[in-house]
């Protein structure tokens, strides 16, 4: 898949060729306004839109060349140059399946190999998942099994850090902002004709992880007082599923 990242020329480079030799005379204050609404407008049509958005969730409709099927996606910034890997993700409903995916510039493992990927959302215990490697790829990644929780789990949080292991014994890292995530990631959830669940008063979805670090607070009698009435609830649920067959 063909990643839209920001291309080479940067706000910087879109001023410079954007105004006239002209508009860079000394101005009058007639030329000087007149300047700035050109300069505006340029802008606005030939900077691509990636440099004003750099830094935010999109959601985006492709077509697979091979079947001409529309699959979409809700892609992640990339993490600031410099101090992360570069690293993206990928929410994708594609045949109705819905993946998470993850993509770096550098080499994760063999093509149609699997490897640990982790991620933490703010500061709630690390989740690992298997991912493996697409068939044409070693620098990309999916994961179908998890990737409805891994999405409830997103949509809870305010921040992600992720890592990857990699096939050499080396560990590539990222952190992306969870603001303005949420529209895009229910969008292609949405596609995949998936709902998500609420918690009653039209928040987010409790998720596994959130389960996980609340039961590790409770003292071990509590905890098996938990665990006997989840039993119950699922055995029930069993028996539930078997009167409806």
């Amino acid at each position: 898949m063909k990643l839209n990242l920001v291309p080479a020329n940067t706000l910087g480079n879109c001023l410079t060729s954007a105004i006239p030799l002209a508009a860079m005379q000394r101005p009058t204050i007639s030329l000087y306004d007149k300047t700035a609404k050109a300069l505006m407008l340029a802008l606005l049509f030939c900077c691509p839109a990636s440099v004003f958005a750099a830094n935010t969730w999109n959601y985006h409709q492709e077509s697979d060349r091979l079947s001409n099927r529309t699959f979409s996606f809700a892609q992640s910034p990339l993490p600031p140059r410099g101090l992360y890997d570069n690293l993206r993700l990928e929410i994708i409903c594609k045949d109705n399946t819905l993946q998470v995916a993850v993509e770096a510039d550098s080499l994760i493992a063999s093509q149609g190999s699997a490897f640990d990927f982790e991620y933490q959302i703010d500061k709630n215990p690390p989740v690992t998942l298997q991912m493996k490697t697409f068939k044409d790829t070693k620098r990309r990644g999916y994961n179908e099994e998890s990737a409805k929780r891994m999405v409830d789990d997103l949509l809870t949080g305010q921040a992600i850090f992720i890592r990857v292991n990699t096939m050499i014994r080396t560990v590539l890292s990222a952190a992306m902002p969870l603001e303005n995530a949420a529209e895009p990631i229910k969008h292609v959830v949405a596609d995949c004709g998936l709902s998500l669940s609420d918690n009653g008063a039209g928040g987010s979805a409790y998720s596994l992880s959130a389960f996980e670090q609340d039961f590790a607070k409770l003292p071990s009698e509590q905890q098996q007082q938990v665990l006997s009435k989840i039993q119950k609830i699922i055995t029930e649920t069993q028996k539930a599923l078997l009167i409806q067959k």
